[in-house]
């Protein structure tokens, strides 16, 4: 892997956003102007969206595209986007911390489970939101990198 999967330039703290597609969109974006992901990578994370939804429960969403657009991922990334006063994702379900993620191959398996594992610990989303820094966010992904 050349890039690194969490990077600060891939993080983004105490955003504000109007709507689901918009913090898509946000999150998605982030992975395209890292050069992990084509733009038409973001599509396809909003088409993922309509056939199920990405929240996670615990104000988590973890927005990826549909499985036809893995040729559109040039290196597995991920974005992490945090956004305190909470966006919407459908039937009362608000999420505060968004994680984009892109895998090349079945790369994304891996980084999926790894996050997971880091995203079961409620006290870890709430560091996440807390973070006074991107350096404090990469060291609880640290694992993932």
């Amino acid at each position: 892997m050349a890039k690194e999967v969490l990077s600060k330039d891939n993080i983004k703290r105490n955003v504000s956003v109007n709507s689901k597609e918009e913090a898509i969109r946000y999150t998605g974006g982030i992975l395209v102007d890292n050069g992990y992901v084509e733009s038409s990578y973001v599509d396809k994370m909003l088409e993922r969206e309509e056939l199920t939804s990405t929240f996670m429960g615990n104000n988590v969403a973890i927005p990826h595209g549909t499985e036809d657009a893995k040729g559109m991922v040039t290196e597995t990334g991920l974005s992490v986007v945090t956004v305190p006063e909470g966006i919407d994702f459908g039937d009362g379900n608000i999420v505060k911390v968004l994680i984009g993620i892109a895998g090349k191959g079945d790369e994304h398996l891996e980084v999926l489970s790894k996050i997971a594992i880091v995203l079961s610990e409620e006290e870890n989303i709430q560091t996440i939101l807390d973070a006074e820094s991107e350096d404090d966010i990469i060291r609880i992904f640290s694992e993932v990198n």
